[in-house]
């Protein structure tokens, strides 16, 4: 009788109808929930339902971070080759034996002597075009005396100069002055062959005269002196290359500088072999951009390296923004963020995400600037 009594007592038990319903929501809930974590912050879990979220674990010992209001701009980067602007030869248009050469890397100014002929200098003298006649008193005016004479008073020679289009007895003794200081007979006139004309100062490349030589045809490659980033760009990206637009470029070893786009082709050129398949010289087809450097002196004596470009584009001002490593991803594409309040309750909110810059991101949300957001663990 007692044991039917205890087998009764036993067979009316069972669990609180409460606790069944709250036992059984909870295993719903989580069996729903796969969150996955950007920059290794998976120490949280979360469940997302009807775009609302709900915390379940939540790790309070992380360290947090402030969200921030401020300007934004994605970047897209480049592959380039630092340089030098330009590419000039130099020709001797004389008779004679080549005396003096310059060194590869040597920069020539104006004034200074481009390279040597049967024992006396040839200067060279800055213009866009090259003496084409004999220069002399009593000539025909021409641009070509107009910049002669801007060079002359460059130089400093002739205090009653008239720099025009005038070859004077005052242009002549000016020339007699530049002849004898670089040890040529004073004449008063040049020929075509005593001087070299080059846009502006140029560093030497590649020799291509001998010493003994004659004086005639090339004597060497030359570059401008002014640093230069060279990008070939896909004919797709257009959009992120424009005229004086600022860039950021990284050189070997991780330095940055400053610099800006100075110019950009209109001409796509492709590297598709003949032969090839249709169509892959225009899906391969590239333009070339041409970067300035703020400051030269910041990439020292690195010729002919390859660099990385930035390139900004899509700015924004004025937009909250957050650690990228303080994102959480879902595996519905869906993104969040822990916010910790000054009690250490943390709650996860729901965030879109906008333009990525570096290590922030853009987001719209339920968020305010000073917020705490959670961050993983150094």
């Amino acid at each position: 009788m007692l044991d039917s009594a205890i087998a009764l007592s036993a067979s009316e038990e069972s669990p609180p109808p409460q606790r069944r319903r709250r036992g059984g929501r909870r295993r719903t809930l989580l069996a729903g929930t796969a969150v996955l974590a950007i920059g290794g912050a998976g120490v949280a879990v979360y469940a997302l339902r009807d775009g609302k979220a709900a915390t379940q674990e939540t790790d309070t010992t992380l360290p947090t971070v402030a969200v921030t209001r401020g300007g934004l701009a994605s970047t897209t980067e480049a592959d380039g080759t630092l340089g030098y602007a330009g590419s000039y030869t130099v020709l001797a248009g004389g008779d004679g034996r080549i005396t003096w050469l310059p060194q590869a890397g040597d920069v020539i100014r104006r004034g200074h002597q481009a390279y040597g002929v049967d024992g006396h200098r040839v200067p060279l003298l800055y213009g866009t075009m090259p003496f084409w006649r004999e220069l002399q008193e009593g000539m025909s005016d021409g641009y070509d005396v107009l910049e002669l004479e801007r060079n002359l008073a460059a130089l400093g020679y002739g205090d009653n100069l008239a720099v025009d289009k005038s070859f004077t007895w005052a242009t002549a003794e000016a020339v007699r002055d530049l002849q004898k200081d670089q040890g040529m007979t004073r004449t008063g006139t040049l020929a075509p062959g005593d001087v070299v004309v080059q846009p502006g100062a140029i560093q030497v490349k590649t020799l291509q005269a001998a010493l003994g030589g004659g004086a005639g045809g090339a004597v060497y490659e030359a570059t401008g002196t002014e640093r230069r980033v060279t990008v070939s760009l896909p004919v797709n990206q257009q959009n992120i290359a424009k005229k004086n637009a600022a860039v950021r470029v990284t050189l070997p070893g991780g330095k940055t500088v400053a610099g800006y786009v100075s110019s950009v082709s209109t001409v796509a050129t492709s590297s598709a072999k003949s032969g090839s398949q249709t169509g892959a010289g225009t899906e391969n087809a590239t333009f070339e951009v041409t970067v300035t450097l703020d400051k030269s002196a910041d990439v020292g004596s690195l010729t002919g390296a390859p660099v990385t470009v930035g390139f900004t584009s899509n700015e924004l001002k004025n937009v909250l923004t957050v650690p990228v490593n303080a994102l959480l991803a879902s595996s519905e594409g869906e993104y969040s963020v822990n916010v910790a309040d000054s009690a250490g309750k943390v709650r996860s909110v729901p965030v879109k995400l906008g333009v990525f810059d570096g290590d922030k991101v853009q987001v719209t949300g339920d968020l305010t600037v000073g917020m705490k957001v959670q961050v993983p663990r150094p």
